[in-house]
């Protein structure tokens, strides 16, 4: 191959000693490696291929190229019959072919009769009651208000009656110390 005429062949007034605008020399031209050509043996035509060279048999020397009688097997894929096909037809399906299923992304929609979230009244306890409970409660009204909106019927149920339980207990704390503190005041 003559490296003049390749499409990527520099131009003919191309100095190979000038650089390029970034300051880097450019690349040598391209160059014909006959070292590698088959490296001494004869050209392998490949299977199912005739012989693309004059004189070239696959067989070698003094034996024939195929015993008399053989019929050689068809050259498809696999041993695969050949079929038929019209442009724009589809092929059949195989014996062991996947068919890949799209996926489908189910999102529950908010519950339409939601369920209590206790909000105000744990808001309430966490101020004037019991502030460690009331905490516990307000994380659990805002649990259930989150499993509300995702439809999740089963964890709203459940985080609203934690919630309400933190809420009495919190009530109940709160109530009996100020009962106490009152008693506390006016016994002195």
């Amino acid at each position: 191959m003559d490296p003049n005429k390749a499409a990527s062949a520099p131009e003919p007034e191309w100095n190979p000693g000038e650089k390029n605008a970034q300051g880097m020399s450019a690349p040598p031209p391209y160059q014909d490696h006959p070292q590698y050509d088959n490296a001494g043996y004869p050209p392998q035509p490949g299977p199912g291929y005739p012989a693309q060279y004059p004189g070239y048999s696959a067989a070698p020397q003094g034996y024939s190229a195929a015993p008399q009688g053989y019929v050689p097997p068809p050259q498809n894929a696999y041993g695969q019959q050949p079929y038929p096909m019209s442009p724009g037809q589809q092929y059949p399906a195989q014996p062991g072919t996947v068919m890949v299923q799209p996926t489908v992304f189910v999102h529950r929609a908010p519950l339409t009769q939601p369920v209590n979230d206790y909000l105000g009244y744990s808001i309430f306890t966490m101020l004037c009651c019991c502030l460690p409970l009331g905490v516990a409660a307000l994380i659990y009204s805002i649990s259930t208000r989150d499993a509300n909106m995702a439809g999740d019927q089963i964890s709203a149920e459940k985080n609203s009656r934690t919630s309400r339980v933190l809420n009495h207990v919190s009530l109940g704390i709160g109530l009996t110390f100020f009962i106490l503190s009152m008693i506390f005041i006016f016994a002195r």
